[in-house]
């Protein structure tokens, strides 16, 4: 089969061709239909954060394809059954945070595209548990941005526990961004779209957003006249942004952060989030149900997904892409 290896850390991704993988015990063979290129693919193959990935690696965690092989005690799947393949790509079900329905932070993960091979490939193996069935009113293309963009986003505003009369503003309208503003409308929350392209504020008002800022120019005095917000969601791996998302909480605000800095440090005021009652927190993705409920609002017509799609074999020059910024939102291989 065909798929894109990432060879060494920091090396150019390989098309090579790979023996098609065989199904163990509770696991499912898919053919994959589409492969969503999240940022995190790129920060796996240049080895970019403390955890290093495996090596060779095929990269990809926004898989959406058929099965066509199911393991002994992979029920209740079924060959031909589409399913969505995650970051989380298997929890062990035993310890204290499986067992509270916490599964992402398991002590004893297996991540899609990371610790074991992912979706950059015309055939991948995964676990039965934790692979998601797509309802029929999500096509595969969209499913495949859902799968991450989409479910990290939903519970990250989960996580922070929105009101209807909170305003929540969401840095960074891009792969995450955009759904993530789309999501706190959900909520029935007031939204706020800050960014620093033209391109992106328009792509905000577009989803409909309520508020859109240029932080290019006067963040602070646009949120002091809007009133501040009460959750601020920081998409970008900025760690200025997210000072700056601090700095515009009101009192007993809650900043949730999802973008990883390459240097892994953030500086906040002590003495302002303390008597301000701020909360600050980190949030990984969501669990299954929190996928299939991004699925459900989806076949709802409540979100949708700004995405081009591309050729697996032109995957390096994708990653340039996204690096560039040229990207509206999502890039979507598409195998099928």
């Amino acid at each position: 089969m065909k798929a894109a290896v990432v060879p060494e850390l920091g090396a150019r991704l390989e098309i090579r061709d790979v023996p098609v993988p065989e199904p163990g015990p509770g696991q499912i063979v898919v053919q994959i239909e589409t492969a969503g290129l999240c940022h995190t693919d790129i920060h796996a193959a240049n080895g970019d954060w403390p955890v290093k990935p495996k090596m060779p690696l095929i990269p990809g965690h926004e898989g959406v394809g058929r099965v066509v092989a199911v393991g002994d005690g992979a029920e209740p799947l079924r060959e031909e059954d589409r399913v969505a393949l995650p970051w989380l790509g298997h929890a062990c079900g035993q310890c204290r945070y499986c067992i509270k329905g916490e599964e992402t932070y398991c002590i004893a993960p297996a991540y899609m595209g990371y610790t074991m091979d992912g979706s950059y490939a015309q055939f991948t193996l995964a676990y039965a548990s934790h692979a998601v069935k797509v309802p029929d009113g999500v096509s595969s293309f969209d499913a495949a941005p859902l799968t991450c963009a989409g479910v990290t986003t939903y519970k990250a505003l989960k996580a922070a526990h929105p009101q209807p009369n909170e305003t929540v503003m969401v840095v960074g309208i891009g792969g995450l961004g955009h759904l993530g503003l789309q999501y706190a409308n959900v909520f029935g929350c007031t939204s706020v779209a800050v960014d620093v392209e033209d391109e992106k504020l328009q792509l905000a008002r577009d989803l409909g957003a309520d508020h859109t800022i240029d932080a290019r120019s006067g963040q602070a005095e646009q949120l002091e006249s809007l009133g501040g917000v009460d959750i601020a969601l920081v998409t970008v791996p900025s760690p200025a942004a997210m000072r700056a998302a601090h700095a515009a909480l009101n009192p007993t605000g809650r900043l949730v952060l999802v973008g990883l800095p390459a240097d892994n440090r953030l500086e906040l005021p002590v003495f302002e989030t303390v008597l301000r009652g701020i909360s600050v927190m980190g949030s990984l993705v969501g669990n299954r149900n929190d996928l299939a409920d991004c699925f459900d609002l989806h076949a709802r017509g409540r979100t949708r997904v700004v995405a081009e799609s591309r050729a697996l074999e032109d995957v390096n020059e994708c990653f340039a892409e996204v690096l560039a910024g040229r990207v509206p939102a999502r890039l979507v291989f598409d195998m099928s």
